[in-house]
């Protein structure tokens, strides 16, 4: 360490402020008598001893002397500040009690330049002493080799705060030498002597230019536009871009700048949160008894999470997996203490299973998130994809009219639209079903003018960040490792949502559902598959393709290149959320659907591959497969 220097005893900076006590006294009484010496010793001795005594006190009160004096701060300079102007007010107390009958002793004008003078004087020596020490670092050979240049991306209380914090490690490696704001008013000035870039293109070449290779995020909560622009201008540079941990998150509430995180692709892809204030949710779920399938998985376990804040009076975690199972019920149970919760281990497919947990608990509500999703699994696998997504869904359709459930919400897929894999068409079935089972009932019910039946409702969404199978875990996986990172095919692009945000409009589409929906969500624009690799590389701090090679590997069986969130035979009609529009989809009768459904199960718990997926076809004419192993199929043989 190249600055390692004593820091100085308290004893010696008390000591020292005492002695400046007493010269700005000396000053102080000289300014008084403007300067003339004759009559410099009345009273002097007199004034020393209160000085002593008052600030000998004060400074053991406040304790003044125990700050570093080379990291002098605001605090500490206000602190001596309160002290000088207590002292002022004893010593005009002192001067009316004691020394009545020489009352130009400690008078007001004397306390009065005192006061600025001692305050100045005190203050000025601290900050001489800071200003010093940062030349004799700034001017370290270690620091002039081995410190990063880095910018600090806001230019307010906290942006100064970390600089300060930075700046100051005496082991650190990262100098803050420029600001950035969106401010365009504060582009081109100083913040304690560093200068403010907007964050304009421009100036990120500049930052480049002077050496910057390192942008320090310190708000979180940045535009998400904005922040996508400032990400690729700076990534466009070969400008790194990590940020800061939280406050509470610091080591012994100190920055160290091995904790600077790297930015997460899934804040530059997530949307700007969605705000739902609608009352109909809480009327539709305080209260009630609500059945969620697939509890532990990623989509079940966050509507888990949502649904808690609207108070049902339970909660029924169905999921066939132990593991997940338990630790969902262990962090439901330590962060929502006052939630009634009831974990129960069960397969969607098990009819008798099924049967006893709707005995048992009587579900008002059925959020039926359990299916399984890897496409390249099903694809494999088709008659297990149509026991558990269809199969499962059916089973569950039926035992929720049977015990009169209010509302059975179905979280389908974008894959189930023009479906090319044996998973999109098995949740294809899944939704006909429901759709032609519900208006079934309600014919029902108008033949027989009474009762009531289950409102179905479906939902449908693409991609989730962070879900389990997901490409982004996969990649972070891949770029730990040390590469490289697959991508199927140069082309390929997907949909992308956030957990929270389907899981919020999940739970908003099933309220508004009146029965029969097919609810698909907007989501935003698709991204290239390939460009994410290169950016989650590259925010990394790696160079795609040099530091880590992306490799193409094929489409995989089933899968397709764009995915779709209506058919060419589908349109919308939007509901009051801007986010949730009605697909107007085309109906079928129950009766033939149901017979083809039977046979279809029938065929699966048979495990006859090529005769389920020909009924597949049967029942979803628009499935063409991408596997080469089912194209041989013919619907018309």
């Amino acid at each position: 360490m190249a600055y390692k220097i004593r820091i100085l005893p308290r004893w010696l900076v008390f000591s020292l402020d005492i002695f400046l006590v007493c010269f700005c006294l000396f000053i102080t009484k000289v300014i008084n008598l403007n300067f003339i010496w004759a009559n410099i010793d009345h009273g002097l001795r007199a004034m020393f001893g209160v000085v002593l005594l008052v600030n000998t006190a004060l400074f053991f009160v406040f304790r003044s002397y125990a700050g570093i004096v080379r990291y002098t701060s605001i605090e500490d300079t206000s602190r001596l500040v309160i002290v000088n102007a207590i002292a002022a007010v004893i010593y005009l107390a002192v001067n009316i009690f004691l020394f009545r009958n020489n009352q130009d002793i400690f008078s007001l004008q004397l306390v009065t330049i005192n006061f600025f003078v001692t305050t100045f004087v005190i203050i000025s020596y601290r900050l001489t002493v800071k200003y010093l020490f940062n030349i004799y670092k700034s001017m370290s050979q270690v620091d002039k080799v081995n410190k990063r240049r880095v910018a600090v991306y806001d230019a307010s209380a906290d942006g100064l705060h970390i600089k300060n914090v930075m700046n100051s490690l005496p082991n650190g490696e990262l100098q803050v030498v420029a600001f950035l704001d969106d401010s365009l008013s504060a582009a081109g000035k100083l913040l304690e002597g560093i200068p403010i870039y907007n964050t304009q293109e421009n100036s990120i070449i500049k930052l480049k230019e002077d050496g910057v290779d390192l942008l320090i995020l310190v708000n979180k909560h940045i535009d998400k536009e904005k922040l996508n622009i400032l990400v690729d201008n700076c990534l466009n540079q070969g400008i790194r871009i990590q940020q800061v941990p939280a406050m509470q998150e610091w080591l012994n509430n100190k920055m160290d700048t091995r904790e600077l995180e790297d930015i997460n692709i899934e804040d530059l892809l997530e949307r700007e949160v969605i705000k739902i204030h609608n009352e109909a949710i809480y009327s539709e779920l305080k209260g009630k008894k609500i059945l969620v399938t697939g509890a532990a998985g990623s989509i079940g376990s966050e509507l888990v999470r949502q649904l808690i804040n609207y108070r049902p009076s339970l909660i029924i975690l169905c999921d066939q997996a132990e593991t997940p199972m338990h630790e969902l019920l262990l962090e439901v149970q330590e962060k929502y203490k006052n939630t009634n919760v009831k974990a129960y281990i069960g397969d969607i497919t098990d009819k008798p299973r099924m049967e006893h947990l709707f005995e048992i608990y009587n579900p008002q509500l059925v959020f039926h998130a359990a299916a399984y999703k890897h496409v390249p699994l099903m694809e494999d696998n088709p008659s297990i994809a149509v026991l558990n997504n269809v199969l499962g869904t059916k089973t569950l359709a039926e035992l929720s009219v049977a015990n009169n459930v209010e509302k059975f919400v179905m979280v389908s897929t974008d894959k189930a639209v023009n479906p090319t894999n044996i998973m999109g068409a098995s949740k294809r079935i899944a939704e006909i079903f429901i759709q032609s089972f519900y208006k079934n009932n309600c014919q029902e019910i108008d033949i027989n003018n009474s009762g009531t039946t289950t409102k179905f409702v479906t939902t449908r969404f693409g991609n989730v960040l962070g879900s389990n199978g997901s490409v982004l875990p996969r990649f972070k996986q891949q770029l730990r490792k040390g590469g490289p990172i697959t991508v199927t095919h140069p082309d390929i692009t997907r949909y992308f949502m956030t957990i929270p945000e389907a899981c919020i409009l999940v739970i908003e589409a099933g309220t508004m559902g009146q029965g029969g929906e097919i609810f698909v969500f907007d989501m935003g624009k698709p991204v290239k598959i390939a460009d994410l690799a290169r950016k989650v590389i590259s925010l990394a701090g790696k160079k795609p393709d040099i530091d880590i090679k992306i490799v193409f590997t094929g489409l995989r069986p089933g899968e397709k290149l764009y995915e779709e969130l209506l058919n060419n035979a589908e349109n919308t009609r939007p509901t009051y959320h801007e986010k949730i529009m009605i697909a107007d989809v085309r109906q079928y009768d129950f009766d033939t659907v149901n017979k083809k459904i039977e046979k279809l199960i029938n065929s699966a718990k048979q495990h006859y591959t090529l005769e389920t997926v020909y009924l597949m076809k049967e029942l979803v004419p628009e499935f063409v497969s991408n596997n080469i192993a089912y194209e041989k199929i013919n619907i018309g043989k």
